[in-house]
């Protein structure tokens, strides 16, 4: 059976079909968390006191064992929840045998969230998935959602909670909190709570919602971008305030310009952004940042590339020096990229 996605869940959990054993993974906490506890308790015909029982990462795999081998109490069927179990660590073999003796009176959820899950790279990963597809089980891959489907869910939530939530400030929104469902949701609570009832603007997200690590290091490659120093050196300011690891600014500020630099050279070659995305593994969520990219373009050619990203690379050096200061680097690094934009050369 090939890997599963939510709508496969959501029918099963619709529905009341449920497969022996589930392994849940991928990157998206929430939706996992979800599933997991939204199959446990269904599967468990609704009696979670007596027929669903929950293991841990450093659980005992023969309790859990014996869990999954027990008669339900007065029902058809129980749940048994596995979650982040280390194989590194515990037996694997046993987590194997575990799976192939599943039976119809019991529905296992393996569930990988803390404990990395790398199903593509990892052996061990790809022969649990074997496992569990060889005993009818479904092995369902969970990773966030596209843009256009959050736009839908906060549209929708704010409906309910009766404001009315424009895709653009949707957008918005998730362009500068991210696309985590939790982060999202808590900010919805908040605008919602905010307008009481009213209008949800790009405006009102701006002024209330709590930006992202990213989100924040956006806005000052944007304030670069535009040639605006003091703006850029107030934003640098504001990272600091926030501890904001110089790292993480410096890494998001060079993905910025080598998405510059890709989509400069596809236009050149005449490729499309799908096949940028394709051949760069931009994921649906994040194929914004190709169009944020060709927009910048306007006021780049490649020199201003080339130097702009040998800067970044001094700056990479530097920071990496033992005895130098983050923000002196940093902020002299802005003062450069903004001088390479305006003037089109470099500043000795």
């Amino acid at each position: 059976m090939p890997i599963v996605y939510e709508d496969e869940l959501r029918s099963d959990i619709k529905n009341g079909s449920f497969a022996p054993v589930y392994l849940i993974y991928g990157d998206d906490s929430y939706l996992k968390n979800y599933y997991k506890d939204t199959l446990a308790k269904k599967a468990s015909d609704g009696d979670p006191f007596f027929n669903l029982q929950k293991f841990e990462g450093d659980a005992d795999l023969q309790e859990v064992f014996d869990a999954v081998n027990q008669f339900p109490m007065m029902a058809e069927r129980k749940s048994v929840v596995l979650a982040d179990y280390d194989f590194s660590k515990g037996s694997f073999d046993r987590l194997l045998d575990l799976i192939s003796n599943a039976n119809e009176s019991c529905v296992l959820i393996i569930c990988y969230d803390a404990v990395p899950f790398d199903a593509k790279k990892g052996n061990k990963e790809k022969k649990l998935i074997s496992a569990v597809e060889k005993n009818a089980g479904k092995c369902a891959e969970i990773n966030h959602r596209s843009i256009s489907s959050l736009v839908k869910m906060l549209s929708d939530g704010a409906k309910k909670r009766g404001c009315v939530f424009s895709d653009i400030a949707c957008r918005h929104l998730i362009e500068i909190v991210g696309n985590d469902l939790s982060t999202l949701k808590n900010e919805l609570d908040k605008l919602c709570a905010y307008v009481g009832g009213g209008d949800i603007s790009k405006e009102i997200v701006e002024q209330i919602a709590v930006k992202s690590v990213d989100a924040s290091v956006y806005d000052y490659v944007k304030q670069i971008l535009a040639g605006d120093i003091s703006g850029a050196l107030m934003q640098l300011d504001d990272m600091f305030f926030m501890r904001i690891e110089p790292m993480i600014v410096l890494s998001v500020t060079a993905s910025s310009y080598i998405d510059m630099y890709r989509a400069y050279t596809a236009n050149i070659k005449g490729v499309k952004k799908s096949d940028i995305a394709a051949d760069f593994k931009y994921p649906n969520n994040k194929q914004f940042l190709i169009d944020r990219a060709q927009q910048s373009l306007r006021k780049f050619n490649s020199a201003k590339l080339r130097l702009s990203l040998e800067c970044i690379a001094e700056a990479d050096k530097s920071l990496k020096s033992f005895g130098l200061d983050a923000r002196n680097v940093l902020e002299q690094l802005t003062v450069k990229l903004v001088y390479i934009l305006t003037k089109g050369e470099a500043l000795d």
